[in-house]
């Protein structure tokens, strides 16, 4: 009877882990990848894609909330007139998701002229909560902020990479 129970407690303990790490792959699909792309390619239609039209975008650094439309306007306007290259990476620190919600917590590496003489590299901490929509993962409520310059290349290399499930 004991090896039963310890059978079915690591069932399912595994089916869990193995559903989160389902949901948290999607996550990098349809979040991460094209987020990443966006900002690569200063897509702001891609990005704008990403976002529920209810969007609640807080900028802890700016101290200012907006809404999608002044978001995405915002990133049209620098993206429209760039003429540098950057990247931008991300690692974790937590990452709770089910069936139609995940809050995602982690830091941001955004590096401008990436390989150049001019390169420099900006960190932020961010928290994001997602919702499906349409069985697509949508960006609700992304919150970020500098921490007063606090986060940096060591608070980025601490986080976990975004594949590495287990730690969540």
């Amino acid at each position: 009877m004991k090896k039963v129970c310890i059978f079915i407690t690591l069932f399912f303990v595994c089916e869990v882990f193995s559903q989160e790490k389902s949901h948290l792959t999607d996550i990098n699909k349809q979040i991460w990848e094209p987020f990443t792309s966006a900002f690569e390619t200063f897509d702001y239609n891609l990005f704008a894609s990403l976002h529920r039209e209810d969007l609640i975008r807080v900028s802890g650094n700016g101290k200012h909330i907006q809404n999608k439309k002044d978001y995405i306007k915002g990133y049209e306007s620098r993206w429209s007139n760039s003429n540098r290259s950057q990247t931008i990476s991300f690692r974790f620190l937590e990452r709770i998701a089910n069936n139609e919600s995940a809050s995602e917590r982690g830091i941001y590496k955004l590096t401008l002229n990436p390989n150049t003489e001019q390169e420099q590299s900006f960190y932020g901490k961010f928290h994001v909560l997602l919702k499906k929509e349409n069985e697509i993962w949508k960006i609700l409520v992304d919150y970020d902020s500098s921490e007063n310059n606090t986060i940096n290349e060591e608070s980025y290399n601490n986080a976990f990479a975004i594949n590495d499930y287990s730690k969540y």
